[in-house]
């Protein structure tokens, strides 16, 4: 894989945060949630977020999240399997850095 095609791969790795209640009780102890590709490993990620956001990256967990059955009337229908990484950031990088806050 070219260097150029590898780079772009790595661009579209991240979907964006995941925001709820455990992902902002993890943010104190500088972690990020993220919604990531379902293709992703844990190498790919942690490229990924170190190129995008500038920040070193001590450590990548990764969950594949089920989707719900759903009803919608009679119909019955499903929501899409996505994946979901816990990134610890090293000690010198912070979680405000990477979500850009102030």
């Amino acid at each position: 894989m070219s260097q150029a095609l590898r780079q772009e791969r790595l661009m579209t790795v991240i979907r964006g945060p995941h925001l709820s209640e455990k992902a902002h009780m993890a943010s104190e102890s500088n972690q990020v949630v993220l919604k990531v590709r379902t293709d992703a490993n844990k190498a790919e990620i942690r490229q990924a977020v170190e190129l995008l956001f500038d920040v070193k990256v001590a450590e990548v967990r990764v969950v594949n999240v089920k989707g719900k059955n759903k009803r919608f009337g009679r119909t019955l229908g499903r929501r899409s399997d996505w994946k979901k990484a816990y990134v610890r950031l090293a000690e010198g990088s912070s979680v405000e850095e990477l979500l850009g806050v102030e």
